[in-house]
């Protein structure tokens, strides 16, 4: 005698639905790219590699409406992201992964071009380094005298105005390199791309300590969103 299926009880989840429908969302980003995604549908698209068999759209929905945009949930950081509903640790650091490897494999590109000598390509160089930075950061470009790139250091995290106790580190790391020329860079998270008090504060110390060593503080970068200022172009002290 044939046994019937158990009737599911009522709002009983079937895995084939979820696996029917991942299927499909696998499908079109292989024969249309995430074009012809909305934001929420690629971000669900991504959760299905750290949620198995549940349905991830809610959450990405959960997640732009906390963080406000994709972009925004790819640059929070991991503790912020776990305090969202349904997001564990393995979620939090796919998320936090995905743009730091982007930003990985363009410092590998942009690191092809050795010849940083003129503003513009070291802005650009600044702006892939602080691609998906969400905390305001300090780097050190260490430069010979034909603007060749010789290194590059990370030398303070955090407000900026504290940067007096890291100018040692910053000559230090000029000296271990033999750097004829160095470029400060640090981003403005707040997304206003101009100098405060004490960005100019902190400038005028590192020139004093390079300047008796014979090393030249060439510029100081300011990154925010897609955009950046030089502090020697726009002939603020010790450039001016």
């Amino acid at each position: 005698m044939a046994v019937l299926d158990k009737p599911k009880e009522s709002g009983q989840k079937d895995g084939s639905v979820h696996a029917g429908h991942r299927d499909r969302k696998k499908q079109q980003f292989l024969r249309h790219g995430l074009d012809a995604f909305a934001d929420h549908e690629a971000l669900e698209l991504l959760l299905f590699y750290s949620i198995p068999q549940q349905d991830t759209n809610p959450l990405a929905h959960r997640l732009i409406d906390r963080f406000g945009s994709l972009s925004a949930v790819l640059a929070a950081p991991p503790e912020e992201l776990m305090q969202v509903k349904g997001v564990k640790a393995s979620t939090a650091v796919l998320l936090s992964l995905v743009p730091q490897i982007y930003r990985r494999a363009r410092m590998s590109l942009t690191e092809s071009e050795e010849i940083l000598d003129t503003t513009e390509r070291q802005g650009r160089y600044f702006l892939e380094l602080f691609t998906a930075q969400s905390s305001e950061v300090m780097y050190q470009l260490c430069l010979d005298a034909k603007g060749r790139k010789l290194n590059v250091y990370k030398v303070c995290e955090g407000d900026v105005g504290s940067v007096g106790l890291s100018v040692r580190t910053i000559v230090e790391n000029a000296l271990r390199c033999k750097a004829a020329l160095v470029v400060l860079a640090h981003n403005h998270p707040s997304g206003v791309a101009l100098p405060s008090a004490a960005d100019k504060c902190a400038t005028r110390q590192v020139w004093d300590a390079l300047d008796p060593i014979g090393i030249c503080l060439l510029d100081h970068i300011i990154v925010a969103d897609d955009d950046f200022i030089s502090m020697r172009q726009s002939g603020i002290s010790p450039f001016s």
